[in-house]
Formats: structure tokens, sequence, C-alpha cells
């Protein structure tokens, strides 16, 4: 059967999609209002780097009441939240470490984006804080109805009917009971809503809610909300932290100032190189191919810096830029399957429509297999190195507990950006390619097989 052609748009169409990409990814778009910077699109200069690139901070978490049995448990559990609530941020670049004799956690995480002045004080506050969430009749925040996670399951950041920001609540059965009793009992009365020892929140009851769910309103935006419901999700810390701000430090990068401006010096370099090199040994197809990869990398710095303006950064540590190497290197070798099979079915007489569709149809098996098995591999390191309760960690936790925090971290770190390259080369190298190179094939002083990869002379 013949395959149907690709439009000659198409080619140019994506290249102006991908070029889009590649200035949004690096460069952002925001403007001034006065003093106040307003971001629509986060560029490179959002991302926020590891310690061992840029540096960050050390602080000395201890229990800030003195007369607190406090058991090694507490201790486990505290360090466990700590670094759910470090996850949550997209910090992945962080060390956590208990010291039980003297109960106290140390925490060792990166710079955020942008940041010249670096407050370590205020970088540490919020990790300290109980965030015990509790539902209380009227506005008396000690007559509790529910609270913490016996009662509360989940919360989700969200807009409602009114397109104002919310958090929604889902209660656990104990809670659903309870919530439904209180609601029931306080009908045309408060019910406050406090975050430890502040009110964020007192609606008015109208009717009895037995369906096991709520919502919290007066959210500034977004970003206060999703905060509020990761700090609901992470739990509530046994007891609240404090800082003591003469053990604050500032951690220099282990690589130096200047080690972030060569690497992307010397990685321009490389890639420039990669792509005059398929360009002289595939003609178009290493153009189309040095296209996908530009956007490929372009959608992997999008993923890491967040790229829309409510998304959180992810930390790129050393490990993380190895995986991007990496995944760079799938692309490149998808390319170079795809058009060593176009050469073959020249060779068999093709012409060039028949050449680029068998060519990347006997392609596909092995290209997709060897990317299917990269994203198994990387799922399974963001699951095993990545939030300390999920389901994936529980299981490898006995290998995990070999391993040391800032390891732990440098491996979620590198599968985070391996998949996300391979998830963008699947979509630029198999699928942007191929409609290219069959778009670029059909404008009429391009239709030499030649260019293709086929004989000068046929």
């Amino acid at each position: 059967m013949k395959s149907k052609r690709t439009g000659k748009p198409v080619f140019f169409v994506l290249l102006i999609l991908i070029l889009a990409l590649t200035y949004g990814a690096f460069f952002g778009a925001s403007n001034y209002y006065g003093d106040t910077k307003k971001v629509y699109i986060k560029g490179a200069e959002d991302i926020r780097w590891g310690i061992d690139i840029r540096g960050g901070v050390e602080a000395v978490f201890s229990p800030d009441k003195s007369d607190v049995d406090i058991t090694s448990d507490d201790m486990d559990a505290a360090k466990a939240i700590v670094e759910t609530r470090l996850v949550n941020k997209n910090i992945t670049d962080y060390e956590v470490y208990t010291d039980n004799d003297n109960h106290q956690i140390i925490v060792r995480f990166p710079w955020a984006a942008g940041e010249s002045d670096f407050d370590a004080a205020a970088a540490v506050q919020e990790l300290g804080e109980t965030a015990l969430l509790k539902f209380c009749r009227n506005e008396d925040k000690d007559d509790v109805i529910l609270s913490g996670a016996q009662d509360i399951e989940s919360a989700q950041a969200g807009v409602n009917e009114n397109n104002a920001y919310v958090v929604y609540l889902t209660f656990t059965d104990q809670g659903k009971a309870k919530f439904a009793t209180a609601t029931a009992e306080l009908v045309n009365q408060k019910i406050s809503i406090w975050m430890d020892d502040q009110e964020i929140s007192a609606p008015t009851g109208k009717t009895a809610i037995t369906d096991g769910s709520a919502y919290i309103d007066g959210m500034e935006n977004a970003a206060a909300a999703k905060d509020l419901a990761d700090k609901i999700n992470a739990g509530s810390l046994p007891f609240a932290l404090t800082v003591d701000d003469s053990k604050l430090q500032i951690i220099s990068p282990s690589l130096g100032n200047d080690a972030l401006h060569v690497m992307i010096v010397a990685g321009s370099v490389a890639f420039g190189i990669v792509c005059l090199m398929m360009i002289l040994l595939y003609r178009l197809n290493g153009v189309v191919a040095s296209i996908a990869l530009l956007g490929q990398l372009a959608g992997t710095v999008a993923a890491i810096s967040g790229f829309f303006p409510n998304a959180s950064s992810f930390t790129l540590t050393i490990p993380g830029i190895a995986g991007i190497i990496l995944s760079v290197g799938v692309g490149v070798d998808c390319n170079v399957i795809a058009s060593e099979r176009i050469k073959d079915e020249f060779k068999k007489g093709k012409t060039i429509d028949g050449a680029i569709d068998s060519g990347y149809k006997n392609a596909l098996s092995a290209i997709i297999d060897g990317n299917v098995t990269i994203i198994i591999v990387s799922v399974v390191l963001m699951g095993a190195f990545g939030t300390p309760d999920n389901f994936i960690a529980k299981i490898f936790s006995p290998l995990m507990s070999l391993f040391g925090s800032s390891i732990t971290g440098s491996i979620y770190s590198f599968g985070y950006t391996l998949l996300m390259g391979v998830v963008f080369n699947l979509v630029m190298g198999v699928v942007a390619s191929k409609l290219m190179v069959k778009s670029i094939s059909q404008l009429k002083f391009l239709r030499k097989p030649w260019l293709f990869g086929g004989e000068k002379n046929a």
C-alpha cells in the first residue's frame, strides 16, 4: 500500500516550533513592571543548580522544646518528612543526616535559581515548620475536630467553580466520619482551618458534608495553593524544629565559580561538532537530525527549568548533566540508525519516498527497544532514590541504606534528566524527524537521492 505523502509546509512548521521551543527553553520570556519581574516562560537562568555547581547552605535543626521526650523513631520520621518537603520543591541535591545523641537533623541543600545574596535563615525556616493542619470548632484552635494524617488522606491544589485558587482535601474513613458529624452539628457556624498556629480560613457551615472531601480557599495564587498542598501531603513533623543561626553555613561549590561557564561552552562546541559530523555523513538527513537533537535538548532543559511560571525548577547537578549528555547520545544513535536504514533501502533500488518509509519502518523496532529499556531504568532509579515513602523506594530501601543522602539525590537527578531526554528523543528523533524528512523530500529542487543517502549518480 502506498504511503501518504507529507505536505511540504510540515518541515517549516516543525522547524519554527522547535526554534520557538529552543528560544523559550534557553532564554525564557519575562518583563519588568517597575521593580517587579513578571515571568511568562522560564529559561535556563531559572534552573536551580546543585550544591556541586553553585554551592548552598547547611543548617542544623533541633526540637524547639527541650522537655519533649524524643526517640530515634521520632528523629527518623522527622528526617523523612524534611526529605519529602525538599523533593516536593524539586530539590533533589540534598543531604539530610540525623544525630540521635544530640537530637539534631543536619540539612544541606543548594541555592535557589538566580540568587546572589543568599538569605540562609529564610531558606531553612519553612523546613522546620510543624505543618499540622487541623479543623476546629468556630475559631478556637484548641477545640479540634480533626487533624493530621490520621484524618486527612491527601491534598491537591486546584481551582474552584469561581476560578479561585483552592486546596482540595480528601479525608480518611475516620476523618470522613468526624467531618460529617461536625458539619451536621455546626450548620450556620464557623469551622476554622489552621496550619500550626495560623488560621488560614474560617468558612461558615451550610449543610452536613458526608462525601469525605472539602477545600481550603483564600489562596493568593497557584503557587501558594501548591505550597500548602505539598506541606499537607508531606505530613506534619512530630515536633517543630528550630535552627541555630550561629550554625548556618554557606557551602562553596566544589567546581569553582567558572566551572559552569566552561561546561556550557564545552558542551555547545561538542554539540556543534556532532551536528556537523552528521550533516557531512548523512546530508539532509543529518540536517534534520541536528534540528531534532536541538529540539530534544531544548525540551529537556524546559523540563528541568519548569518552563511554565508556576512550575518548580528541578535541581540540576553534575550527574544530572551526565544524564543529559547520555540522552543526547541516545538521540544521535536514534538518528544514525534511521539514516543508515534509509541508505540500505537506496542500495536495494528503492525510490526516495520508498527508501524513507522503509528505512524508518525498519529502524523503529531497534529505536523503541533501546529507548523503552532506558525509560524503565530511569523510572526505577527515580523511584528508588526519590521520595522516601514511595512504593519503589520502600522496595529498594535495603540498597539505599548503603548510600549517603548526597548519593541518592545525585542518582535521582541523573534518572530524571535521562528520562526527560529519552522521552523528548522519542518525540523529536522518531516522530518529528520522520515528518521533517518526508516533508523536505517533497521539495522539487531537493528530490535527489544522494541528498538522502543514495548514490550521487543514481
